[in-house]
């Protein structure tokens, strides 16, 4: 991979997805590369301090978020073990997180996904997928998600995303489904029916973090001229 794509892997990394917007609208105002444009972005946010200071602060928040995230699945997934061990019962619950981006929207996707489960299972998520809109990237990180909680032999699995048309449509009426996603929707309709008490949940976006990051790391292996 070449040096300017790893320095937009870090931008888009570090980016707020407020951000990682503004830089695309600069980058079509001004005709100039999403890096560019991002660089400029986040200079300008960054201020005095520099853009390194930001880079390496933004770093030190997602470190720290992720590490949040682990020790609080395994604190949980150690008191959920010792409880199955003390009474029969099912398995405890496993937990995934998944989110897809389109650069621009649409353009080309990254997804990525968390997959977590009772005995300190992890699965991480982080590929391309192709050119599509946002919506058609959720749910290709979402059956990604499912088929690795297939693989793993997941039950009693809670999917978090922060995609309200992919949330609402999944779980929505069969003849509420937007025409466009009625593939995706019957692929992921198929997977959580061999999940044993799966369900699909929305969160807010800022509580997603770990999946989101992800998402951008796959779509910056496309490389500044958007290719893969």
């Amino acid at each position: 991979m070449s040096e300017p794509t790893h320095a937009l892997a870090q931008l888009i990394a570090a980016a707020f997805k407020a951000e990682r917007g503004a830089g695309r609208k600069l980058a079509a105002r001004d005709g100039i590369s999403e890096e560019q444009a991002l660089r400029a972005t986040l200079e300008q946010r960054a201020g005095a301090r520099g853009l390194g200071a930001l880079l390496a602060e933004r770093a030190a928040l997602l470190a720290a978020a992720t590490a949040r995230l682990a020790a609080r699945d395994a604190k949980r997934a150690l008191a959920r073990s010792a409880s199955v061990h003390r009474h029969a019962g099912p398995p405890a619950p496993w937990r995934a997180w998944f989110d897809g981006s389109a650069h621009p929207n649409p353009g080309r996707c990254g997804i990525g996904a968390l997959l977590t489960g009772p005995d300190g299972e992890r699965v991480e998520i982080s590929r391309p997928a192709g050119y599509g809109n946002s919506s058609e990237a959720e749910y290709q990180a979402l059956i990604a998600v499912l088929e690795a909680a297939v693989a793993q032999g997941a039950r009693g699995l809670t999917v978090h995303g922060d995609s309200r048309v992919v949330i609402d449509d999944v779980n929505g009426p069969e003849l509420a489904g937007a025409p466009s996603l009625h593939a995706y929707r019957a692929h992921a309709q198929t997977l959580l029916g061999r999940i044993d008490g799966a369900c699909v949940r929305w969160l807010p976006r800022q509580k997603n973090q770990a999946a989101d990051a992800l998402s951008q790391r796959a779509v910056a292996a496309f490389g500044p001229a958007g290719m893969a």
